[in-house]
């Protein structure tokens, strides 16, 4: 049978998806499109050949734009969210060929402004595959990614999960365990805690050099994290200027850092001394960069003002099925 009314192809897509989610009593029930749809396909042949092809990831391009603040609904979605959607890409020779001629070169250390450092290139593919895996199965455990958002029905622009110890947007405490369902946060692995200690040594030595300009200014404390925050944002997802004040009075007057990991998608992170987009300083971080602000810059104004889609390494695609979008990670300590 040949459909060549695009129109039709798609609301027939939309039935059956709507299948999937709905049981016969009407109720929504969880289940692993991921495996079932990973692509939907009509094809014909006759005097016109055609075809429909729809990735997931577009069927449910709702759950792309529910962390928008035009989120109405007060109940917050405790469904687990997985990392993973897409089917693993297969690059072509000559996009793997690039891709492993950066890794090649190593990290680049860039001193942003007293106390800010950023690490370019600084996590390897195989780290970011490594982080991207850990990251996807602590997410649907006890504990994992879900929707923050406010009484006021209003959400945060980006998926969410801690790790160590809970961070709460409406009352911006930590705690032990996750308010709305008791939940205890996963602890942080130990491999991510060695590649910020590490992070933080290459990134005091690379200030050392700059050390009797700034008159000391430059440096970043040790510190070794007890919390981190992963955030995924999809293509839609930003988070305007703010600063990290939740931590420890100890723990801010020591100017310990704040360290980010970025994967996937690239991000236009904005930072500056004060809460306003126009007079921020922007810097695009890249799969695999690693940014750090502490001591002077510990309280520094910063957000991310939008991803740019489709930036992700193919080489990472290919080795997961991670969705369209930034994966980060910022560790602090308590």
């Amino acid at each position: 049978m040949c459909i060549k009314n695009a129109t039709f192809g798609i609301l027939l897509i939309k039935l059956l998806l709507s299948l999937h989610l709905r049981g016969g009593d009407g109720a929504t029930k969880p289940c692993d499109i991921g495996t079932k749809m990973k692509d939907f396909s009509l094809s014909c042949q006759d005097s016109v050949s055609c075809t429909f092809s729809f990735e997931v990831e577009q069927l449910l391009s709702v759950e792309d734009h529910d962390g928008d603040a035009g989120n109405s609904s007060n109940e917050r979605d405790t469904r687990p969210y997985d990392l993973f959607l897409m089917m693993g890409l297969k690059p072509s020779f000559l996009e793997l060929k690039r891709e492993k001629r950066k890794a090649s070169k190593g990290y680049t250390g860039i001193a942003i402004r007293p106390g800010m450092v950023l690490l370019k290139n600084y996590l390897s593919i195989n780290d970011q595959v490594m982080i991207v895996n850990k990251c996807r199965n602590l997410g649907l455990g006890e504990g994992g990614f879900y929707q923050p958002g406010f009484q006021n029905g209003r959400s945060l622009h980006l998926k969410m999960m801690c790790l160590g110890k809970n961070w709460d947007c409406e009352t911006h405490q930590y705690g032990e365990t996750r308010p709305f369902d008791g939940s205890m946060p996963p602890k942080i692995p130990v491999e991510f805690n060695q590649f910020v200690e590490n992070a933080i040594e290459e990134s005091q030595s690379l200030l050392a050099t700059n050390s009797k300009k700034t008159k000391g200014r430059d440096g970043i404390p040790f510190m070794s994290p007890d919390i981190c925050i992963v955030n995924f944002y999809t293509s839609t997802g930003r988070l305007r200027l703010h600063q990290d004040k939740d931590e420890s009075q100890k723990s801010i007057m020591k100017g310990l850092p704040i360290v980010s990991f970025s994967i996937g998608d690239s991000a236009e992170f904005l930072y500056g001394d004060q809460r306003d987009d126009d007079k921020a300083e922007m810097v695009v971080l890249e799969s695999g960069d690693v940014l750090l602000f502490g001591g002077e810059s510990r309280n520094v104004f910063h957000g991310v003002r939008s991803i740019l889609k489709g930036t992700a390494p193919k080489a990472l695609l290919q080795e997961t099925s991670l969705r369209q979008g930034r994966l980060n990670l910022t560790f602090r300590k308590y």
